[in-house]
């Protein structure tokens, strides 16, 4: 799959106004490097910051833009910015991004990080400069091979213009940036495993309270945003809230714009940057171009494997945090899988549980063995050997597995799915059931215990 911003030639017409994330983007799909993303505004926004706002303004503009975390858990940025101390005797803090993008069926990060790497070093050293963070780190997905490369050479490159080091635009603010590529953890998706694994420990999530603003990296305060978030602070900074807010569709309460998408077998699936609010029928009808010839559309997800199954008379929902939560599930990370009437949804269930059973750090007991009981019980229904109840007691792990039963959010993404799936398509989960044989012998004496 091609990984681009564009939608059908005839419906998307990128401009700084409409697209912010985006509208520097090449039709070749080439990465945007110094020379090109300065000349088109490229680290503006960052010498307005330095020049004209002190840290305690950046941080507000942020919290008043209605800036959401874009990696799944929707948080409010400015709030979270506001977190870090306020304590100028602590001089050591770290600025850390998120991009360990290994939510199944998302892909957005990576091609902000492969064609626009500028737009996040530029939306880490506004946000550093906001925080009072001498270092900062891109915590990499190790598989994004490209992104690395083209993340270094722009690290260099922003060294070389004065925009990295020391006496950044002479205002006496340092701040070094480091590409961190990982080792390959779903798991590192949660801050604080993310935060262990660059320490060099194993990635399993902390226990919070303390919080990565009060204790982060090495013990000193610490903030986290996505790469996605980070990449949405230029444009902010340089054009103002109310024409952040602007951008979102009417009725929507996550402001400015984000970056959606549809796979599966539709006929135009790829990768765009739309309002919020936009429904989900927009999404697949008018961007992906519905289902191929010969397919028809099942259900679908609105924001990776994570999120829960929808029927198609949900996609007229709004693609924001809560219109997505109006018909039962999370908006996710807004890149949205169809599944066709050919797929057996017992064997997707499987194939998504035995993948976040493997990915599940085995901290605590529900995840650790609660995953692997799942798959044990979706591999029998698939093969036709589920017994009588297994389908209740999948549904009772849902509910052990669920939000607050957990150490981290791992377990209940990973039950969401199954969850909706039974409660949408059980008959197919029934048919999985075998039947009870009805002649079952009697014992011919009771067994005694000790006899």
């Amino acid at each position: 799959m091609t990984l681009t911003s564009f939608g059908p030639a005839n419906r998307i017409q990128r401009s700084a106004e409409t697209h912010p994330l985006t509208w520097r983007l090449r039709d070749d799909g080439e990465a945007v490097w110094l020379d090109e993303y300065q000349a088109k505004n490229g680290y503006a926004a960052a010498r307005k910051a330095f020049a004209e706002m002190d840290q305690d303004a950046i941080v507000q503009t942020v919290k008043d833009a209605g800036l959401k975390g874009r990696g799944g858990a929707g948080f409010p940025t400015g709030v979270k910015w506001g977190l870090m101390p306020k304590d100028e005797s602590i001089n050591i803090r770290y600025l850390l991004c998120n991009a360990d993008e290994m939510e199944p069926n998302t892909w957005k990060d990576r091609m902000l990080m492969e064609q626009l790497p500028h737009l996040l070093i530029e939306g880490m050293l506004i946000s550093a400069r906001a925080l009072k963070t001498y270092r900062g780190y891109i915590f990499l997905r190790g598989e994004y091979t490209t992104a690395a490369k083209h993340l270094n050479r722009a690290v260099e490159e922003a060294k070389a213009a004065g925009l990295l080091g020391k006496n950044i635009l002479g205002s006496g603010f340092d701040f070094e940036l480091f590409v961190h590529t990982g080792a390959g953890r779903y798991i590192c998706g949660e801050e604080t495993a993310l935060i262990n694994s660059l320490e060099g420990r194993r990635a399993n999530p902390r226990s919070k309270p303390p919080f990565p603003a009060a204790v982060g990296v090495w013990g000193k305060p610490t903030c986290v945003n996505n790469v996605e978030t980070l990449c949405n602070v230029p444009a902010i900074i340089a054009d103002g809230v109310d024409w952040y807010k602007s951008l979102a569709r009417e009725g929507s309460e996550d402001m400015g714009t984000k970056l959606m998408g549809f796979s599966g077998k539709v006929k135009n699936p790829g990768l765009w940057e739309l309002p919020f609010g936009v429904t989900g029928r927009e999404l697949f009808e008018d961007y992906a171009g519905g289902m191929r010839d010969g397919f028809k559309l099942k259900a679908w997800q609105p924001g990776g494997a994570g999120t829960g199954f929808l029927l198609p008379e949900h996609l007229d929902a709004q693609m924001y945090a809560g219109g997505i939560a109006k018909v039962g599930t999370r908006m996710g990370t807004g890149l949205a899988m169809a599944v066709d009437d050919s797929v057996n949804m017992v064997s997707l269930l499987r194939n998504m549980e035995q993948f976040f059973a493997r990915e599940s750090c085995g901290f605590c007991t529900p995840c650790r063995d609660g995953l692997p009981w799942s798959v044990k019980l979706l591999m029998a229904i698939e093969q036709g050997k589920g017994q009588p109840g297994d389908i209740e007691t999948l549904l009772g792990l849902v509910g052990f597995l669920g939000p607050g039963k957990t150490f981290c959010a791992h377990a209940p993404g990973a039950v969401e799915p199954l969850g909706s799936a039974i409660k949408y398509f059980r008959p197919e989960f029934e048919a999985g059931i075998a039947p009870v044989s009805a002649a079952v012998p009697p014992l011919a004496k009771p067994i005694v215990i000790g006899a």
